[in-house]
């Protein structure tokens, strides 16, 4: 077994049912589970990559997206390295919870790099938010990027995974 050079702690927000469970699984396994259960509290998820010749451990945790589990968010972002705020493309209100997550985690965290990441993607009749409504509120809200995805198709997965470990292996190594 390699021993990692470095451990990157990324957070999965946002509200319930938007998608950050199934996301986080298909990164880790590949694979789409339709029948994903709602997490209560904390899931943890770990992945070894390889990024400038160097063995990342990247701990994914997933947090549960109901209000009754906010309290424990000023506790469980203490260390991460990076964040995917994730909402429903098909339900705007996903999209409007995206002030109080941040607000919590650039108390605790500072600034945090957080990719803004629409989920859904393989729904196009029933989207209801525009790219360039997530390109414009990742710019307002300082984020580093916006991203579409698809958990059930697997599109852009690797991409917004790839791209929050350039940026988390960039600040730690500069």
């Amino acid at each position: 077994m390699t021993i990692p050079d470095c451990t990157f702690k990324i957070l999965m927000l946002g509200s319930s049912s938007t998608g950050k469970t199934s996301l986080s699984e298909r990164y880790i396994t590949g694979l789409f589970n339709p029948n994903i259960k709602l997490t209560v509290g904390v899931e943890f998820y770990v992945k070894t990559v390889a990024y400038e010749g160097k063995q990342i451990k990247l701990q994914i945790w997933d947090l549960g997206g109901e209000s009754r589990f906010r309290f424990l968010l000023p506790t469980y972002c203490l260390g991460s390295s990076g964040a995917l705020f994730l909402f429903d493309l098909t339900r705007p209100n996903t999209l409007l919870s995206l002030d109080s997550w941040i607000k919590i985690v650039r108390e605790k965290n500072g600034d945090l790099p957080i990719i803004l990441v629409g989920n859904k993607a393989d729904l196009v009749e029933a989207r209801k938010i525009s790219k360039e409504i997530g390109i414009q509120t990742a710019q307002d809200n300082k984020l580093i990027k916006y991203i579409d995805v698809s958990a059930k198709m697997g599109e852009n997965v690797e991409e917004l995974f790839q791209t929050i470990t350039k940026v988390m292996f960039e600040r730690a190594f500069k």
